[in-house]
């Protein structure tokens, strides 16, 4: 699979070829600490200064290099794929050996950095239902008119919390169906490849 760079993402990673191999490591580093902490403004500014290259340049490379990096690392390309996705750039052959080593380095730390930002999902614990029908009324003595109402018990960071739900038999119906074309579709090799690539 390859990665798809756009314009700006190539403007930004454009002086990377006229900063140096030296460069490119420092921006690599700042790149990996900007996934960590934050925009460090100050270390920019500090590299700016070192390599002789406006901030606002520097500040460009390091997001196009997170960019670069955090998008390979969440799609595990391979080392081949990684290559061509950069062979587009037009670097030389020892520049793209410095990126697909700074690439190779920083996988798994990128990897677990993005896991620990992914936001923690409550997980399905257990459902309570009750169908209630009423019959009558005072103003209609023969109706019928059916109800369904859940409890969704939900486990999240180790809470638990309950939903309760009501609805008609005909969009409980609906639901399901919908939820069934859903697991159905997840059978499907496309949806399944995506899958393999988020884990």
């Amino acid at each position: 699979m390859l990665l798809v760079l756009s314009e700006e993402q190539k403007a930004h990673l454009g002086f990377l070829p006229r900063a140096g191999g030296a460069a490119v490591g420092e921006l690599g580093r700042l790149a990996v600490e900007l996934l960590r902490r934050g925009a460090a403004p100050r270390a920019c500014e500090a590299a700016a200064r070192k390599l002789n290259i406006d901030v606002d340049t520097v500040q460009h490379g390091v997001e196009g290099l997170s960019y670069l990096l955090t998008e390979s690392s969440k799609l595990m390309i391979s080392e081949i794929d990684f290559q061509e996705s950069i062979q587009v750039l037009g670097f030389s052959d020892e520049l793209n050996q410095l990126l697909l080593q700074l690439y190779l380095d920083n996988r798994k730390e990128i990897r677990s950095i993005l896991s620990e930002l992914a936001p923690k999902l409550p997980s399905y614990h257990s459902l309570e239902w009750r169908l209630d029908v009423q019959l009558a009324s005072r103003s209609l003595r023969q109706q019928i008119k059916p109800a369904v109402t859940l409890k969704l018990h939900l486990n999240q960071n180790e809470d638990q919390t309950a939903q309760v739900l009501q609805t008609d038999p005909s969009t409980l119906l609906h639901l399901i169906q919908q939820l069934e074309q859903a697991l159905g579709e997840m059978k499907t090799n496309h949806c399944r490849r995506i899958v393999r690539n988020m884990k």
